[in-house]
């Protein structure tokens, strides 16, 4: 399998995208946030989204040139009109928005309207922290997520991100989908001709498959909570943004060439922590209860207990040095785009 130089690979992403005449922000977003999440080892929403990125902004599905619309509706309160920009930039706007206002009057909550896929909820989630902020980041999707007691999919993959600094390490981040595992994750047993565990997904009558290619729906996260927590979530992003809802979200990956916008819809959250407790204090608290989850006991002596966002340190530590891994299928994908990109590959 290929490593690629996250360095290397990035400038040759920002040229990808800059032919395509994509703005500088949104690619510096877009770029920004596939490398961050694939040294992070998020697979399923890193780099290997690319190739469908650039289709879906070639075909006119997302609109590389964006003139977002912000309308501050109270002092801790404001809405974003994303005009179908990739998610990533869209977001991070949002985001921002939401720690100024936060800073201002201890909670800032943004709404985004018209945006599209957003990548990895902890993109956004992260950048809070850095301001002695907690972050909350959500956002809608199509369905893909079977209702639970039900044959049918009802609500999307809806993850939640929440961050909070720590004393003596990167953020703690849980960023997690209300489903079991993501869809991109079936697309990389697929790709990988891996079976799947029976209950991850399911087939047109609602029986859990080991084969992906048969999986037609997820899995909820706790059957009935996940399912709660997806409806949930769909109501702080699509039913306050005033956005499509469920299934009437268009799905992601179509056959190309689809200039029909989705409509997505996302939510953030940031709490100044300096309005409720010091933040060197709070922070000395959160890496406490880290510490003490880590010394716990193991089931299992090779694999130590580990709070969210461990493994993603781990990996980030790890592929920064090594490199990231990508299927041969992918790197093709990557070479029909630019030759550029076969000098991203390490030795």
């Amino acid at each position: 399998m290929p490593l690629f130089n996250g360095g290397i690979l990035s400038e040759v992403m920002r040229e990808t995208l800059a032919e395509r005449k994509v703005s500088p922000e949104s690619v510096h977003h877009v770029v920004s946030s596939l490398v961050q999440t694939s040294l992070r080892g998020v697979d399923s929403h890193g780099i290997n989204l690319f190739p469908h990125y650039c289709r879906a902004v070639v075909a006119g599905r997302v609109n590389g040139n964006p003139r977002m619309t912000i309308d501050k509706t109270g002092e801790s309160a404001a809405v974003v009109d994303a005009d179908h920009a990739f998610g990533h930039h869209a977001g991070m706007v949002a985001m921002d928005l939401a720690i100024e206002l936060g800073k201002k009057s201890g909670v800032g909550a943004v709404s985004v309207r018209n945006s599209t896929h957003f990548g990895a909820a902890a993109y956004f989630g992260l950048r809070a922290p850095e301001k002695d902020c907690l972050g909350f980041a959500f956002t809608n999707a199509d369905a893909l997520v079977k209702a639970f007691g039900a044959k049918q999919a009802f609500f999307g993959t809806n993850p939640i991100c929440f961050t909070a600094p720590m004393e003596g390490e990167g953020p703690y981040c849980l960023d997690m989908a209300t489903s079991l595992v993501s869809w991109n994750r079936i697309k990389n047993h697929r790709r990988e001709k891996e079976r799947i565990p029976a209950h991850w997904a399911f087939d047109e009558e609602g029986n859990g498959v080991t084969d992906p290619d048969r999986a037609r729906t997820l899995n909820p996260v706790g059957e009935y909570k996940g399912f709660g927590l997806g409806m949930m979530i769909d109501i702080l992003c699509g039913a306050l943004a005033g956005g499509p809802m469920n299934g009437d979200i268009l799905p992601m990956f179509t056959p190309p060439p689809n200039p029909v916008k989705r409509r997505l819809s996302h939510f953030f959250v940031a709490v100044d922590i300096s309005r409720f407790i010091d933040p060197s204090a709070f922070k000395k608290i959160v890496q406490s209860v880290a510490d003490r989850i880590r010394v716990l006991p193991p089931l299992d002596a090779d694999r130590p207990v580990m709070v969210s966002g461990d493994p993603e340190k781990k990996s980030y530590g790890a592929r920064v040095v090594s490199g990231i891994p990508v299927h041969e299928s992918i790197s093709e994908e990557f070479f029909s785009l630019s030759p550029g990109f076969r000098k991203a590959i390490l030795p």
